[in-house]
């Protein structure tokens, strides 16, 4: 059962948010996001991505369908901490198993509720991303704002909630296999590759190039994952290579990560895209897909000048790279989430375009 404390949010800007508390009462600093999705807070809360970060719901209520198990992306979450307008304990769902509350203690995540998260994510939009301190009444503004200051983001994201060692998955009637590197993987991309007849291998984050091919996989899969791009330099490495090796295919952080394997340049926006209404263009077709997002980083357009990688996907609201390819290695990658389109699997074809890379190699080899 729910038993409310006081809690608030500081700012480094000075603003300071006073609500109720729910989930771990610990004190922490987190980088301060928003997530415009109305549905998935359990998708969010367990996708690694959101790792060291306090995610604000502009959706008013969270909690009211409690949590089930088959809806994890990853058996631990990393997430600091979720924000809403109004928590509901009392869920009404017949897959539901715990509370939001009781998932959240259980894995010390921190919650603030009863706070005006349209003012947040305002603010949020007007002066970007930030860190705020997440702390009880009793801490003063002169305080909070002296530990935001002196405050260093943490640069480890990828290797903390990468897996430890080797996970297998075999599809049924497989047809293909294919080793994926995990920066922070979300379940359901493997779920994707299952129902498509790819088994997987997931592998660390720091898996040698040597013991990759060493699998003879058919292809190579980059994962979503937390943090800034630059730090997952192991991976870097690796995609770069065994790019023209074998076709690969990256998603999210793994379209960040192959990028800057070929020469690319990333740099981080303002707030950010999360939110399950993106609208993103496939240059190729024409058509519109309205996109899953969750990235604080962008591939730079002017930097592909140079690269064999071209645009195959572009943001309509904001015009960012949201694809690329190389044509001559059969790799590719976008910046959204496939595996978690709203709505029909407007973006499965990709998976299927992953495999026609890797039926086209077995095919040349």
């Amino acid at each position: 059962m729910l038993h409310p404390f006081t809690r608030k949010l500081i700012l480094l800007n000075g603003a300071e948010f006073c609500g109720f508390g729910f989930g771990d009462p610990g004190d922490r600093i987190l980088e301060i996001v928003f997530n415009t999705s109305m549905v998935g807070y359990q998708e969010i809360l367990s996708d690694p991505s959101y790792t060291d970060q306090g995610v604000v719901m502009t959706y008013p209520l969270i909690g009211n369908y409690g949590m089930a198990a088959d809806d994890y992306e990853t058996k631990v979450p990393t997430i600091g901490a979720l924000i809403v307008r109004e928590y509901n304990d009392e869920p009404s769902n017949f897959r539901s198993e715990k509370t939001l509350d009781e998932v959240m203690r259980a894995y010390g995540v921190a919650g603030l509720s009863g706070i005006d998260t349209r003012r947040l994510t305002r603010m949020i939009r007007d002066i970007g991303s930030c860190p705020g301190l997440l702390c009880g009444p009793e801490v003063s503004l002169e305080e909070g704002l002296k530990r935001l200051r002196a405050f260093s983001p943490r640069h480890d994201q990828v290797s903390r909630v990468s897996r430890k060692a080797p996970e297998h998955y075999e599809a049924e009637n497989a047809r293909f296999h294919v080793a994926a590197i995990d920066c922070g993987m979300k379940q359901n991309i493997v779920r994707s590759m299952l129902k498509k007849g790819i088994s997987v291998t997931v592998l660390p984050w720091d898996t040698d190039p040597a013991a990759i091919t060493a699998l003879a996989p058919d292809g190579l899969f980059v994962s979503n994952g937390p943090g800034d791009p630059e730090d997952a330099v192991p991976v870097i490495n690796t995609v770069r290579e065994l790019k023209g090796k074998l076709p690969i295919f990256g998603i999210c952080l793994g379209h960040q990560i192959l990028s800057l394997a070929y020469g690319a340049s990333t740099y981080k926006l303002k707030y950010g895209h999360r939110g399950g209404n993106h609208p993103v263009q496939d240059l190729s077709t024409g058509l519109i897909e309205m996109t899953s997002q969750n990235h604080s980083y962008a591939v730079d357009d002017k930097s592909l000048e140079g690269t064999p990688l071209t645009v195959t996907h572009l943001n309509l609201l904001d015009k960012t790279v949201e694809g690329v390819q190389c044509i001559r290695d059969r790799a590719f990658a976008v910046q959204y989430h496939p595996e978690s389109a709203p709505g029909p699997q407007d973006s499965s074809y990709l998976f299927d375009r992953f495999i026609a890379l890797m039926e086209e190699a077995r095919e040349n080899a």
